[in-house]
């Protein structure tokens, strides 16, 4: 059985097509496109009616890509932009009369649980994994195993939210950058304070913060799933990337080998977010996941479905 999933992100739109087979997803192809729904919610509380539109023709193409592909059953989820918007029926009925899809806004609850669970279906190893998922509204934090979730928190700290309230300058200045890391510190403390105390035995990221590091790590021309999945981060190599992209200027940027030109805005400060957990937390090493809340969504869905 062919099922799709769509996932409406505060920085981007994504697209999963797989194969369903005995409870294991194959034949994974990945869609990507930069639609930025949350583009001054966090500020307005609104989204803005250009972003509206961008995200229904995204959503339009999608859908009709997931079906020329011979998907039998299409699913949709909206994350942190979507929840915290107050215009968010507006989107969903367009969604729905436009496109002929139905958006479910699910908790930020629900989304570590997605996340959690397409973590699960891409490792070997499965005990006592801490994921983080630095998206473009929100940080997801689940601590668990095969047994299930330990604990999981949604903070809203996210690589698009950060950087409209703190980064208005370019190359980014030292005391805009030092204010945004205080903020996300202290949003997060408590949270990191609780986990410092647990058992991890490993870290995996997911979320497009996460894999564009890799892929800068890795000085990938192309983007590569294969490369990126499984791979690992060290503390070192963050640090020296974080240090890079900070003295850069955005159109230097956007030139960097393994990284996605319409990430080059954000990516300082989700690397930020990313760095302020590793070493508040004493990890030196995160592994990269391409398996995250898309895949989630499926092997949920299809379960209820068999």
């Amino acid at each position: 059985m062919k099922i799709g999933a769509i996932d409406i992100g505060t920085n981007s739109m994504r697209l999963l097509i797989a194969d369903y087979i005995d409870g294991k997803l194959f034949n994974r192809e990945k869609f990507i496109n930069t639609t930025r729904i949350g583009q001054g919610v966090d500020s307005k509380g609104y989204i803005r009616e250009d972003a509206i539109k961008r995200n229904i023709k995204a959503l339009k193409e999608f859908s009709e890509l997931a079906y020329e592909k011979g998907c039998e059953h299409l699913y949709c989820i909206g994350t942190s932009a979507l929840r915290d918007s107050n215009n968010k029926l507006e989107f969903i009925n367009l969604a729905k009369n436009e496109v002929g899809i139905d958006v479910e806004i699910i908790s930020g609850q629900e989304e570590s649980n997605l996340g959690f669970m397409g973590v699960l279906q891409g490792l070997e190893e499965n005990e006592d994994i801490l994921v983080i998922d630095i998206g473009g509204g929100s940080t997801e934090f689940i601590l668990g195993g095969n047994n299930g979730i330990e604990f999981s928190k949604s903070e809203n700290v996210g690589a698009l939210r950060m950087t409209e309230k703190f980064l208005n300058e370019d190359p980014i200045c030292e005391e805009e950058f030092e204010s945004m890391k205080k903020f996300i510190s202290s949003t997060i403390n408590d949270t990191l304070n609780i986990l410092k105390n647990k058992e991890i035995k490993a870290v995996v990221g997911i979320g497009g913060t996460i894999t564009s590091v890799s892929a800068i790590n890795q000085e990938l021309e192309t983007y590569s799933m294969e490369k990126i999945h499984g791979s690992e981060i060290n503390q070192k190599e963050l640090d020296i990337i974080l240090q890079n992209l900070k003295n850069m200027t955005l159109s230097d940027k956007k030139t960097l080998k393994g990284l996605q030109p319409k990430r080059a805005d954000i990516i300082t400060a989700g690397v930020t977010i990313l760095n302020i957990i590793m070493k508040k937390l004493e990890k030196q090493n995160i592994i990269v996941s391409e398996y995250d809340n898309l895949e989630g969504l499926l092997c949920h869905k299809a379960k209820k479905m068999s």
